[in-house]
């Protein structure tokens, strides 16, 4: 009889495992797709509802920023933290402890009366996320040890995240069609609800937990470090770029990330190890992560306000018009394996990002009286890129450290991207502030995203052209070559 001797389990009958696994796979499974289609319906839903928040709560561009910001800031900040917490004690219990606060939050946002309660209310709602989606992901992995058994429970999750993802706009535009902007939030109360019924059914971890050091002072930091940047880039335009403030936010960032880094360099346990960063592909795989992150997040927030602001759709137009471009970022992460071993990692890639300057530089031409496909039809381009981006940014980074690390290594890519979209909201947004009319400001994020789309591919290319990975490769060939000449 096999025994694991590090997930001190149970022993029990071979029946008596078999026919209680399946059904407690099934509630893992379908308690985390709960959590994952709450999380990806919360990112993109909220889109088409700025408009309607602007007028009910009388904010201006910043305060629509921060409702966006306030829900990928803590979970960008926190993510990395939340699986810690999975390790110590336990991936179920901070997985429940996740969902709770998230419900609880999106209820407190749709009752928020004033921006301040809305934003705090979404700061929670990250929060929660944090927890979740770490720990979801660890409770697929204790609940499916079979490879392919795992392979397939990951393909649903992240399939019922993609089309919460795509139904999203959608879904919020037809909500507050019949109802109004608070719906938005209302809407995850059940969901959550009936979540939570599910993972009060899973059993506790009976493994042995992992005593991991919790990182008080890395984590503080970084959320200072972090919120002390978006904070500056958002209030820049209406305090004015030499305000003390917003110096004084810019010199806390520097101080606060230093700080940072110098204790992570130090700790023999920290919360983001720099070791992964010695490898220039995770390097690459984390910078190009997060460059696709800030293009899409912020033209998503630019789009947003386009349809909404500047032709003066309504939310449930605004959602037709979303539902293609969510549609594609569904799409893409299908056919991104298969594309990348036909084309390879370095053509594929950098065809994503043409996508993303194409999509961009497409919406140069349109304007508030452009026909409504010459509209969409840039966003397609701009869904496809993100949907692609992920997945094959994703697998070279995973290939390059220790299994026993991969949860570590997949958060701090998931940590990279959250940051992104936190940035592409902060200086999109601000563009748009800062410079009038409307269409003015709008170029100037759409030649901003094409600018580092170029970049990024040119990054991602001169990475791999030096990555031992590739010279391996091509020594590999010649020696094919030479063996088959002789």
């Amino acid at each position: 009889m096999e025994t694991d001797t590090n997930s001190q389990l149970a022993v029990a009958s071979p029946q008596t495992k078999t026919d209680n696994n399946g059904a407690a796979q099934r509630r893992v499974l379908m308690a985390t797709a709960i959590s994952y289609v709450v999380v990806l319906l919360d990112t993109s839903i909220v889109n088409v509802a700025l408009d309607r928040i602007s007028v009910s709560l009388g904010t201006q561009i910043a305060g629509l920023q921060w409702v966006m910001n306030a829900y990928i800031l803590a979970f960008a900040s926190l993510l990395l933290s939340g699986g810690t917490l999975g390790d110590r004690w336990g991936a179920r219990n901070i997985y429940l402890a996740g969902l709770v606060v998230f419900t609880l939050a999106s209820a407190v946002c749709g009752l928020a009366p004033d921006l301040p309660s809305l934003i705090v209310a979404r700061i929670l709602q990250g929060a929660g996320a944090a927890m979740l989606v770490p720990c979801s992901l660890k409770l697929i992995n204790h609940a499916f040890p079979i490879p392919v058994q795992h392979a397939r429970a990951v393909g649903i999750w992240i399939g019922c995240g993609g089309v919460a993802m795509a139904a999203g706009p959608l879904i919020g535009g037809v909500l507050i069609h019949w109802f109004d902007w608070r719906s938005i939030f209302f809407v995850n109360v059940p969901i959550g609800l009936i979540g939570i019924g599910m993972t009060w059914r899973i059993a506790p971890d009976a493994r042995l937990l992992t005593l991991r050091r919790f990182d008080p002072v890395g984590q503080i930091t970084a959320i200072v470090a972090l919120a002390a940047l978006i904070a500056a880039l958002i209030e820049g335009h209406a305090l004015g770029w030499n305000s003390p403030l917003i110096l004084a936010g810019l010199a806390v960032t520097v101080v606060a990330g230093t700080i940072f880094i110098w204790v992570e360099a130090r700790s023999s346990d920290p919360m983001l190890p720099l070791s992964f960063f010695k490898n220039g592909i995770f390097t690459g795989s984390t910078c190009v992560s997060m460059a696709s992150a800030f293009v899409f997040y912020g033209l998503l927030f630019v789009c947003s306000l386009y349809f909404q602001r500047s032709r003066g759709n309504s939310p449930l137009v605004a959602g037709f018009a979303f539902l293609p471009m969510t549609a594609m970022v569904a799409a893409g992460s299908i056919v991104s394996s298969r594309v990348v071993t036909i084309c390879g990692t370095h053509w594929s890639m950098c065809g994503a990002f043409g996508c993303y300057a194409a999509g961009a530089l497409g919406m140069l031409w349109v304007d508030q009286i452009s026909p409504y496909w010459l509209a969409v039809a840039p966003m397609v381009a701009i869904g496809l890129a993100s949907g692609f981006i992920s997945p094959a940014a994703t697998a070279p980074a995973m290939g390059t450290v220790d299994k026993n690390r991969s949860g570590v290594a997949a958060a701090v890519l998931n940590s990279a991207r959250q940051t992104g979209a936190a940035l592409g909201v902060a200086i999109f947004g601000s563009l748009i502030a800062a410079l009038h009319p409307f269409e003015v400001g709008m170029h100037a994020a759409l030649w901003t995203a094409a600018a580092v789309s170029l970049i990024a591919a040119l990054t991602w290319w001169f990475i791999l052209e030096q990555s031992p990975l590739r010279q391996t490769r091509q020594e590999g060939s010649c020696a094919a070559q030479e063996k088959r000449r002789g």
